[in-house]
Formats: structure tokens, C-alpha cells, sequence
């Protein structure tokens, strides 16, 4: 199976400047755990997890007056469309993320989760074990 075929097309995009409540509540209203962050001056993409908030304000930072680009993840790992899910949960594993941005023609076109790549191989190993006790 392809990481097109178990990603999110549903992208939110936010700015540097958004505060943490800002990305957290439009975050939650798209019911997503991830954020694709644009900034142009910070070298282009990058991603604001739900993580990266709750350490914020673990940390008893403001939600409020911070601001998004501080605790924007910059050096990301980009999955393709094309990728297997194989290369994607191997990818997370290396790199300690629970999310990847997938970029097609370096266009962010979706998102793809730890929990994707569980929904998508959940059933096949259901059916293969069940296969199996047959």
C-alpha cells in the first residue's frame, strides 16, 4: 500500500506568526494533529504538531503570545505519494515523527500519520492472521 492511499488530503496551512491558540484551535476544528507551517524566511516548510504544543504549554508558555514559528519543526522529512507505507512508518521510526508532510511536485498534498498507516495495515494483518488459524 502507497502513502497516497493512506494519507490525509486535508492540509491545514498557517503562517509563522499564528499563536500556539490559534493553530491549536483551527487545528481542532479540522480535527487534525498537524500543521503545515509556510514561512518564507525560515527556508519554506515547515510542520507544528499537536506535541509541539503541549510542550509549550507544559513548559507554562502562553498560548497566546507564542507564536508558531517558535516551536515550528524546519528540518523535516518529506514522504512522496509514491512511498510505501513500509518507507513511510520507517521514516517516522528513524526520525522519531509521528507525521510527515507529503510533498508532490513540491507541493505539500497531504499528510500521513502513524495512526494513517495503523488504520491502513490494521486490517490486512487481521485477515492474514485470521488466514493463518484457518
Amino acid at each position: 500500500m502507497l502513502v497516497r492511499d493512506a494519507m490525509s488530503s486535508v492540509v491545514l496551512t498557517i503562517g509563522p506568526d499564528h499563536t500556539l491558540r490559534q493553530a491549536a484551535t483551527l487545528m481542532a476544528a479540522r480535527r487534525v494533529g498537524a500543521a503545515v507551517v509556510l514561512d518564507p524566511d525560515a527556508g519554506g516548510i515547515g510542520i507544528l504538531t499537536e506535541r509541539d504544543i503541549l510542550n509549550s504549554v507544559g513548559l507554562g508558555q502562553s498560548p497566546d503570545t507564542e507564536r508558531t514559528h517558535a516551536h515550528t519543526t524546519n528540518d523535516v522529512v518529506f514522504a512522496a505519494p509514491s512511498w510505501t507505507l513500509e518507507d513511510a512508518a520507517h521514516a517516522m521510526a528513524h526520525g522519531g515523527f509521528r507525521h510527515l508532510i507529503v510533498l508532490d511536485g513540491g507541493e505539500p498534498v497531504g499528510i500521513v500519520s502513524v495512526r494513517d498507516i495503523i488504520r491502513c495495515w490494521a486490517p490486512v494483518r487481521r485477515a492474514t492472521r485470521q488466514h493463518a488459524t484457518a
